[in-house]
Formats: C-alpha cells, sequence, structure tokens
C-alpha cells in the first residue's frame, strides 16, 4: 500500500509557526490565517507569551472587541494566551466542582500555589501548550465557546518555540498518572500527528536566520517526532538588474545619488539569493522553501497583510 500524504498544511487542525526572533513570524501567522479564512475555515491566530500583536495590528483597521477570542475578519480570530487565566480555566475544569467555588477561588489565591506553579519547570509552557491544544478540540473546556477547524500559533523565538514542544511528553513522563498526565498526553499526541498538525519556518534571507533555521529542523523532529514541512523566506528583495546592467550603471552613473541608491539595493537582492540558495541546498529533502517579497512600507496593514496571504495560498 502506498503512504497517503499528510494533508495540506491550511487544511490541519494545527499549524505551528516558529522562527529566530524579529523575522516577522507573526506577519506570516496573520497572512496564513487570512488565507485559510478565506477558504472557509473558521481560523484563530493564537499568540502565546501575551504578545497582542496581531489584534494591535487590526485595530488600526478599526478592528475592536472585548473578548479575549477577538473576531478579526470573516472566519478569523485572534488570541493572545495568558498562561496564568488558562491555568484558572484548566483547573477549574479538573478541581472546580470537586473544591466547590469559594474553596477553589481560595486555591488560586494562595501564596503557597502560586509559589509552586511559578517554580515549577516548564508550567507556564505546558499550560499554555494545552491552551493551543484546547482551542483545537471539537468541544471546548466551556462548551459555550465556539470552535475552530484550525489554529495558527504565532510561537515564541525559535529555542523557547521548540521547548514549549518538548513540555507536554516531559510532564507526561514524570506525572505517573493524574489528570496532569493524561492533559500531557493528549497534547502531546496532537503535536506529533501529522495529520492534523504541520510545523512551519519563517526566517530571513540572511546569515544568521538560515543558520537557526538548519539547526532548528532535528531540534524540532527531537522534541515532538517531526520536521518543518515548510520554511516560509521572509522579505525577499527583488531583483532588478541583471549582472551586465548592474556593471553598467555603475561604470556611467554610480556618482548619481538614485543610482548608487538602486545599486546598493540590488547588491542586498544578489547577497540575500546567496543566503537563500543555502538553505534551499540544505533543508532536509521534501521542505518546501517559498518566499514573500519585502514590503516597502513603513507599517504593515491589513492590505499588505492580504496581499501576502494570496501569496501563501497560491502556493500552499
Amino acid at each position: 500500500m502506498e503512504d497517503v500524504p499528510p494533508p495540506a498544511l491550511l487544511e490541519r487542525t494545527l499549524l505551528y509557526v516558529t522562527g529566530k526572533g524579529g523575522v516577522g513570524k507573526t506577519t506570516v501567522a496573520a497572512a496564513l490565517g487570512l488565507a485559510a479564512a478565506e477558504r472557509g475555515r473558521r481560523t484563530i491566530v493564537c499568540e502565546v507569551a501575551e504578545q497582542d500583536r496581531v489584534s494591535r495590528a487590526f485595530e488600526r483597521e478599526g478592528v475592536r472587541s472585548g473578548e479575549a477570542e477577538v473576531e478579526l475578519a470573516p472566519n478569523l480570530w485572534a488570541i493572545s494566551i495568558d498562561p496564568q487565566s488558562a491555568l484558572e480555566e484548566w483547573l477549574a475544569r479538573q478541581l472546580g466542582g470537586a473544591l466547590g467555588t469559594g474553596a477553589f477561588r481560595t486555591l488560586l489565591r494562595s501564596s503557597t500555589f502560586q509559589y509552586f506553579v511559578a517554580a515549577a519547570p516548564g508550567a507556564r509552557e505546558l499550560i499554555t501548550i494545552a491552551k493551543v491544544w484546547e482551542l483545537a478540540q471539537p468541544e471546548r473546556w466551556d462548551r459555550a465557546h465556539r470552535t475552530y477547524d484550525l489554529v495558527i500559533v504565532d510561537a515564541p523565538a525559535s529555542g523557547h518555540g521548540i521547548a514549549m514542544l518538548s513540555t507536554p511528553r516531559t510532564y507526561a513522563e514524570i506525572a505517573r498518572v493524574g489528570p496532569i498526565r493524561r492533559q500531557a498526553t493528549k497534547v502531546s499526541a496532537l503535536l506529533s500527528d501529522p495529520e492534523r498538525t504541520g510545523y512551519l519556518a519563517v526566517a530571513l534571507p540572511e546569515e544568521m536566520p538560515v543558520a537557526e533555521t538548519l539547526e532548528l529542523d532535528p531540534r524540532l523532529r527531537e522534541a515532538v517526532g517531526l520536521g518543518f514541512e515548510a520554511v516560509v523566506v521572509n522579505a525577499l528583495f527583488p531583483e532588478r538588474y541583471s549582472s551586465a546592467e548592474a556593471e553598467t550603471l555603475e561604470a556611467v552613473a554610480a556618482g548619481s545619488a538614485p543610482v548608487r541608491a538602486a545599486l546598493a539595493e540590488d547588491a542586498r537582492a544578489r547577497g540575500q539569493r546567496v543566503h537563500l540558495g543555502r538553505l534551499r541546498r540544505e533543508v532536509p529533502e521534501g521542505v518546501a522553501v517559498l518566499t514573500l517579497p519585502f514590503l516597502f512600507a513603513p507599517d504593515v496593514g491589513l492590505a499588505a497583510w492580504r496581499r501576502l496571504a494570496r501569496e501563501l495560498d497560491r502556493r500552499l
């Protein structure tokens, strides 16, 4: 029997977007969200570490909401996960009924409990990724909450983003029995399921982001047993001139300020292609390398995100 390939990235349940800090993960995550929403999929872009960048960007477009899960556009929502709120929500499901409302609130306010949560290694990461898991479920912790077809995670920068993926398996091994083990096992199963979950890296066409992206794939495979399916190379300058044309411009008009600026941009574009070429040569077989153009704009708004969404939708 032939192996059946996993569904396309935007057809999964969970899409995890990571990469080095400052490479444009949020922009790519938002564009992916718009692309999926345009396909008719109920999509939520999930920001961790309380970044809230997607919601703030849409606020500049006139979007206002008092909800935790903010509706940004048709079929598209965003949430910025607060680990403390996520922890309280999870504990209410596990303990609220057994303890009673008053006792449960007393537990949450106790300094001993707060110290334990703060001191437990990886506890905040575990509850954050557990909240991501909850968003992806056909039945939510609170049944009044809406459900989603696709959850896109705008993950923390490289190292932290991969470490977060390791915490469910670690806690499942430490907690031999009980609700923490059950929850950690369920989350770990989702993260390692290629039918439901896909991983995408974002990089810039520069030496350090490319090197770090190449180092990330084996770490991801160690953490969840899956590698990247695609790398999006962001902010690629256009190549405007051939080598001969650039030499001619430099020879006849290099003293002109506009020409110097044009040649400097062309040199940067050529340098970017060198790093892009290295990435394409060295990524594992089967990993798609996609590019997005540099946006010559002081601020990236909804119109620019829609443009990038069309680019990604066409290639994914």
